[in-house]
């Protein structure tokens, strides 16, 4: 059966929450007020920009114009400072690679908005190697709810049983669990013992040279 490979973007194809981390932490609390410390802000990011918002400012908070001007702004923030510190995980391009030669198909399935994605993917020049790329814009509801994954492995034609998700993110392993997929752990941001409630996790790794045995 047709099998495929699912990956998020931010902390899995490369290390950069940091750096987002960074910059929301001046948006949220120097620039829009809100009385947060950086591990509070550093809890809120996941999902879409807009729900990020609407968790910290209450929903309606900001116009959906207001949003896309905030979320802009702080994108060509990240992009600005993390562009000279960019590089794939560890093992990533020689998985990617093998992954292509071993005819599984492959795509993204992130919160980011394609200004994030398009960044990544052209920086790096992998665009090529991930038939579909599913987008904050493309599905109604981020992570947890599984729609980015399931909306992935119907672009692909994989039955979602069939496909395996790369996450670096509790909430994401979750979103793969509620799509009935397995899911690889990287642990760039997160330590193993946080993902402990899901039991559809197949591997841990802070990178892709230990992961080989998922192309046979």
């Amino acid at each position: 059966m047709a099998k495929a490979f699912l990956f998020d973007l931010n902390g899995t194809i490369v290390d950069d929450m940091a750096y987002h981390k960074k910059v929301w932490y001046n948006v949220l609390v120097n620039e829009l007020g809100a009385k947060m410390s950086f591990e509070e802000v550093a809890a809120e990011m996941y999902g879409k920009n807009s729900e990020l918002l609407d968790r910290v400012f209450g929903k309606g908070a900001f116009t959906p114009e207001q949003v896309s001007e905030i979320e802009m702004a702080k994108e060509k923030k990240y992009q600005e400072i993390y562009r000279p510190f960019m590089k794939p995980l560890d093992g990533l391009m020689e998985f990617l690679a093998a992954a292509n030669a071993a005819g599984i198909h492959m795509g993204i399935g992130s919160a980011a908005i394609p200004f994030n994605i398009d960044f990544v993917l052209d920086e790096l020049n992998i665009r090529h190697y991930f038939s579909t790329v599913v987008s904050a814009f493309d599905v109604p509801v981020s992570k947890p709810d599984p729609a980015v994954f399931l909306q992935g492995a119907a672009n692909l034609g994989v039955d979602p049983a069939n496909c395996i998700v790369f996450e670096d993110a509790p909430k994401g392993v979750e979103a793969a669990a509620n799509a009935g997929m397995k899911a690889v752990a990287i642990t760039t941001m997160h330590t193993p013992d946080e993902f402990k409630q899901y039991n559809n996790i197949i591997a841990f790794t802070k990178d892709y040279g230990t992961l080989s045995h998922l192309l046979k």
